[in-house]
């Protein structure tokens, strides 16, 4: 058995958790929109042809904020098209996915779902091939009240108050050469400030997040962000992160895919940085983590991907990966990373939410189920609130082929002092042996004592096993025994294991 300790310390802040890190995206893809949150014909569904059963799934998992409506959609999409009748509303060819897009669920409706569920929008304007005067139309029919052209269409289109879209994203992914509209920084950086700018001269409190790198490895990386936040730095508020990870047959590395994510944010915030230093500004440029997940993507290049220019279904079953226990353990890992950046990542979108690469899954007509990564999310979402801290962890290491020397155990702790709790998440690396942990409470003094201590864990004998229609719950956390001895707390982790730890 491996041994790791770890110290708790209330002092040891690394900044405030922003609720919107426990956001989410839904994309215009597969079966996100259709078969997924929407389904009239399906016994679950409601007066507006919204399965209930996902809504009551969503809620469980906490979701704040709601990315939409895309992702790689959102560079073809005419924000005109989903507004408005259904039955006016154009059939488009999607060339993003390669799809045909009805349009029958468009902004109204997905804000009616979002009400439904409690979550905030967060609107993607298309700058791929769109730019400025559509931005701001959008804009002032999203949030005007009234008395213009597209603020009264809004009205006209059934909704009397603004949608008040406060958080907005600049495009995505501009720096991809799979964008439509795919750009330079150069370029993308001088449209994305103009854009800014004009959509703040209507209102100066919008939070705007400009396209930073879609993934740590694009050949561009670095000085995309850099010539990027030259131009935008005085106009947007966050600059964005993508990042998705699969196994690719190196375990080892995988489950330490945390640390290219912890690498990207560092790279990214170091960049930011040298921008504000090189313009002398006082203003601190932030992160959203709007992309992130588990996404075995070689799977969609060499398998899934539809071509063919007389091919372009409705609604196909594309990126509709099933995670397994494995997959679930480095998925809590990137939000123990998400965490520990905390005072620089205030927003972050997992990607997606239903079908689509997701913790959600349903079948038309039949049942919706959670696969294993829905667990992390829903547990660190639930308590994983106020403050995040620091903890020291001393634990062995083991080597991979990717990223070198590993810590077997990596983890992150929270302060909820409105709860009166404190919540532990640790992940164990190790490939076939548990790590015995032991949790030093001394730092909280008296308090420790009077602490109820509950765990609880991520894992299973196969790590390679999942939920699936047949098996909807052959994967879900169990208890962990947890040992008191005076200001120490002994559990021990499960190899290949996602552990959450709540004092209370």
């Amino acid at each position: 058995m491996h041994h790791a300790r770890i110290a708790l310390q209330p002092s040891a802040a690394i900044g405030a958790v922003d609720p919107r890190l426990y956001g989410s995206f839904i994309e215009h893809l597969g079966r996100a929109v259709y078969d997924g949150i929407y389904e009239p014909g399906h016994p679950a569904a409601d007066a507006d042809g919204f399965r209930t059963d996902v809504i009551e799934l969503v809620k469980e998992l906490g979701v704040t904020t709601v990315r939409y409506p895309g992702g790689n959609f959102v560079s073809g999409f005419r924000w005109e098209d989903s507004v408005g009748p259904r039955e006016q509303r154009p059939k488009r060819l999607d060339l993003a996915w390669h799809s045909t897009e009805t349009n029958e669920v468009g902004l109204h409706e997905f804000q009616t779902w979002l009400d439904k569920v409690g979550s905030e929008l967060m609107l993607a304007v298309n700058l791929g091939t769109r730019g400025v005067s559509e931005a701001l139309d959008l804009l002032e029919y999203t949030n005007h009240r009234g008395g213009s052209a597209f603020s009264d269409q809004r009205i006209a289109n059934g909704r009397t108050e603004p949608f008040d879209v406060r958080m907005w994203c600049l495009g995505n992914e501009m720096d991809g050469p799979w964008q439509l509209g795919h750009s330079s920084a150069e370029e993308y950086g001088r449209l994305a400030a103009k854009t800014a700018q004009a959509m703040k001269m209507y209102d100066p409190d919008l939070q705007l997040v400009v396209c930073g790198s879609s993934s740590s490895s694009m050949p561009t990386f670095g000085e995309w962000e850099r010539v990027t936040l030259s131009h935008t730095y005085d106009d947007v508020e966050f600059i964005s992160c993508h990042a998705y990870y699969e196994n690719k047959g190196d375990l080892g590395s995988f489950l330490a895919s945390g640390v290219d994510m912890d690498y990207f944010i560092r790279s990214v915030v170091a960049t930011a940085d040298s921008v504000k230093a090189v313009r002398g500004s006082s203003k601190t440029i932030n992160i959203s983590f709007d992309e992130w997940n588990i996404w075995y993507n070689t799977r969609f290049e060499t398998v899934d991907r539809i071509t063919g220019t007389d091919n372009w279904p409705v609604a196909p079953r594309l990126l509709e990966d099933t995670y397994t226990v494995s997959d679930a353990v480095v998925f809590g890992s990137l939000l123990i990373t998400l965490l520990k950046h905390a005072d620089r990542v205030t927003s972050a979108s997992l990607a997606q939410l239903v079908n689509v690469i997701a913790p959600i899954m349903t079948e038309p007509g039949g049942p919706a189920w959670k696969q294993t990564t829905f667990f992390p999310f829903a547990a660190t979402s639930a308590h994983g609130r106020g403050t995040a801290l620091a903890v020291d962890v001393t634990s062995g290491s083991y080597d991979t082929e990717r990223f070198g020397a590993v810590p077997l155990v990596d983890a992150v702790a929270t302060h909820d002092e409105a709860a009166g709790r404190y919540a532990l998440y640790a992940v164990n690396r190790s490939i076939d042996e548990p790590t015995e942990l032991v949790v030093d409470l001394a730092a909280l003094g008296a308090d420790a004592a009077s602490l109820t201590v509950t765990a609880s864990a991520l894992s299973d004998p196969d790590p390679d096993a999942a939920n699936t229609r047949e098996n909807p719950d052959r994967v879900a956390p169990r208890e962990l025994a947890v040992r008191r001895e005076g200001s120490l707390l002994h559990v021990e982790l499960p190899a290949i294991s996602w552990t959450e730890i709540l004092l209370g």
